[in-house]
């Protein structure tokens, strides 16, 4: 009689309900979500002032999901986001960035964990990852996730007709009264390149405040804001080291031929960080699922060396991605992380006492 029943019961019961089951929770989630995300409106993402290639400008997404749109607006995301909030308008669902801008969302509570937004295995599995781990910037390790780990030496740069960087072993090489007053760098008193590598400087046991003391209060450093104004100093030879010349900047240098090249892993020196390619999801989003259905293609397989190669298009140096399941023939191998190296994880150390004792140096060799 049971057996008669079940059978009965299988006669009437709906085939699709059937085939649901069958399927695996995440996959029955994911198709769910993608359902959402096609009636529901464009995935909004705020994104850094400048940007110049991000992963949605490939087109491959849109290839992908042509029911889901996109749309992006550069600007500080944060100081948008918040300022929006106090009028009572919610209106990003994703944001991409530096690593401070996730700290700072993260902090004011304007970010939804990751793992929430996270459906599909491949992106959760965190061995598929360099380390075998996911990298967060924000105190708590849930809310700003970033996939781009670059590999970080001195991030000084050289003319190689006027230097030989086989001089050069150590960054306290940098303190040789030769090339006092042969040295620029670009001005890191704001954002932008540089706050990561004098991190490393300051809390480096091997270098510490010392070094960032002498360095920029004994050798005669120059300091530029404009972002070409370094790399055209380099090239000509008028100041033919640089410390923190903008990546972009360096890397359309190269590309036209320029004598510009970038000093190496060498003592002291091995730091990795975020640059522009951290992402979070964004808490009361107004396209909750389209912002979800973008943040998994971001950080799958696809969509990583998607971002990779963007990146790479954009800058030298700030295109790998810590998916370690993903090709890097399409970066320089100096840009790739190094299996046996240690690398400083830096960029969300406090930046106050590494400024004091920057301040404290300029003033003292009064810049």
């Amino acid at each position: 009689m049971s057996l008669v029943i079940f059978f009965a019961l299988l006669l009437v019961i709906p085939s699709s309900l059937l085939a649901t089951d069958a399927k695996p929770r995440w996959q029955v989630e994911w198709e769910k979500t993608l359902a959402a995300a096609e009636a529901e409106g464009p995935a909004v993402i705020y994104s850094y002032p400048g940007a110049t290639r991000l992963p949605i400008d490939a087109g491959v997404f849109q290839k992908k999901f042509p029911k889901i749109k996109v749309v992006v607006v550069l600007g500080d995301a944060v100081q948008r986001i918040l300022s929006e909030r106090r009028a009572g308008k919610y209106l990003a669902d994703v944001y991409m960035g530096g690593p401070t801008t996730g700290v700072d969302l993260a902090l004011a509570k304007a970010l939804d964990p990751m793992r929430d937004a996270m459906l599909l295995p491949e992106v959760l599995d965190e061995s598929k990852w360099w380390g075998a781990k996911h990298y967060y910037t924000d105190p708590e390790k849930k809310y700003a996730f970033s996939y781009i780990g670059r590999p970080g030496a001195s991030d000084g740069s050289y003319n190689p007709n006027l230097v030989n960087p086989r001089e050069f072993q150590s960054l306290w090489d940098f303190l040789n009264p030769k090339w006092k007053g042969k040295i620029s760098a670009r001005d890191i008193r704001t954002p932008g390149q540089g706050q990561t590598t004098i991190r490393m400087f300051y809390y480096h046991p091997k270098l510490g405040p010392e070094f960032t003391r002498r360095l920029f209060g004994e050798m005669g450093i120059t300091l530029f804001r404009d972002p070409r104004q370094g790399v055209d100093w380099l090239v000509s030879g008028k100041y033919p080291l640089c410390f923190f010349c903008p990546n972009s900047e360096v890397g359309r240098a190269q590309r036209q031929g320029l004598p510009i090249e970038g000093f190496g892993l060498m003592e002291g020196a091995a730091n990795i960080s975020s640059a522009s390619g951290n992402v979070g999801f964004v808490s009361r989003a107004p396209h909750p699922n389209a912002g979800k259905v973008f943040l998994n293609w971001l950080l799958s397989r696809e969509g990583q060396i998607v971002a990779q190669t963007e990146y790479a298009k954009a800058m030298t140096g700030a295109s790998n991605s810590r998916r370690i399941d993903i090709p890097k023939d399409m970066i320089p191998a100096s840009d790739r992380l190094q299996d046996g190296v240690e690398y400083m994880e830096v960029e969300t150390l406090p930046l106050e006492p590494v400024m004091k004792v920057f301040n404290e140096a300029l003033a003292k060799a009064g810049r």
